[in-house]
């Protein structure tokens, strides 16, 4: 419901009023100082919180304790890791917007595990394929189905103990896995459209849902687009791993990898060191930064 947020209280805490809730949680709205300072809570927020109506479960936000990250899509805060989710099929992977997801993560410095879902659409081919193209992106990959349970038993594992939120485009299977994980019909699914190909929206909210004891994922609404705000285009083969250790090695001090020559990220390139699929996502956001800072 629009203007509240969902407070559970720490399992080791005990409130001097219980909730009466079904999930222990307490429906709260955020004080008037928040809007002041222009600021909000964030699914993931540890907060502190008065009760004000016991009978209805409700009280108010009264503080924001102090963030280790905190992610503008989706707007999260506070976790652990991030499973970047996209679909080996139905609909196709776009790789672009994937390296975007992977340099917001990198950004804030989240731990990203990198999961192709659906795999039981894809041949061995396709699946090396993107093997090979994520190998040097120094994140975790995982292919899972919840079709066939492939590595869901692997994801529980990963997730124990840990607040991790989901990212990807519609379609990708987020909800599914999540509720394959929490062994429960946690989340609505839904459909590919069979005329565009893409994912139907039905995660509306940002919600965190404890899939197991003490592990948290945190659903979030797909969406196919995302801007990289913050980052300057000498910085961003840094975002690259692959790309970024090579940065030193170029004939030319501030090398950007595109038109200098004496290249060495271009020689890797030609070599097939460097995956032809990343550089073409590096090379567009360069293109992309640098016209936004012209047109400043």
């Amino acid at each position: 419901m629009s203007g509240f947020y969902y407070v559970k209280p720490d399992s080791g805490e005990k409130p001097d009023t219980p909730p009466k809730s079904s999930d222990g949680t307490y429906q709260c709205r955020a004080r008037g100082l928040f809007r002041k300072k222009k600021i909000s809570p964030l699914v993931g927020d540890r907060v502190l919180f008065e009760v004000t109506d016991t009978d209805d479960v409700e009280g108010n936000v009264v503080e924001i304790q102090d963030r280790k990250n905190a992610l503008t899509r989706p707007q999260v805060a506070n976790v652990d890791q991030a499973l970047v989710i996209f679909a080996v099929h139905t609909p196709e992977p776009a790789l672009d917007l994937l390296d975007r997801f992977l340099i917001e993560m990198r950004r804030q410095g989240i731990e990203v595990i990198l999961v192709f879902n659906k795999d039981d659409l894809g041949g061995p081919e396709e699946l090396d394929r993107f093997k090979r193209i994520y190998k040097g992106a120094d994140v975790g990959i995982l292919f899972t189905s919840v079709v066939n349970d492939t590595g869901i038993d692997i994801l529980k594992e990963l997730l124990k103990g840990k607040v991790t939120t989901v990212a990807g485009p519609s379609g990708a299977g987020k909800s599914s896995i999540i509720n394959a994980l929490s062994g429960k019909e946690a989340m609505m699914t839904g459909e590919v459209s069979r005329k565009i190909g893409r994912g139907k929206q039905t995660t509306r909210h940002v919600e965190l849902v404890e899939v197991q004891e003490d592990s948290y994922i945190i659903d979030t609404p797909g969406f196919s687009s995302l801007e990289l705000p913050g980052i300057e285009s000498s910085d961003l083969d840094l975002y690259f791993p692959e790309i970024g250790k090579y940065k030193n090695m170029c004939y030319y001090s501030g090398c950007s990898h595109i038109s200098e020559p004496d290249c060495k990220v271009k020689q890797m390139l030609s070599e097939g060191e460097i995956p032809e699929e990343r550089y073409g996502s590096y090379r567009l956001f360069y293109e992309e930064i640098s016209k936004r800072r012209r047109y400043q």
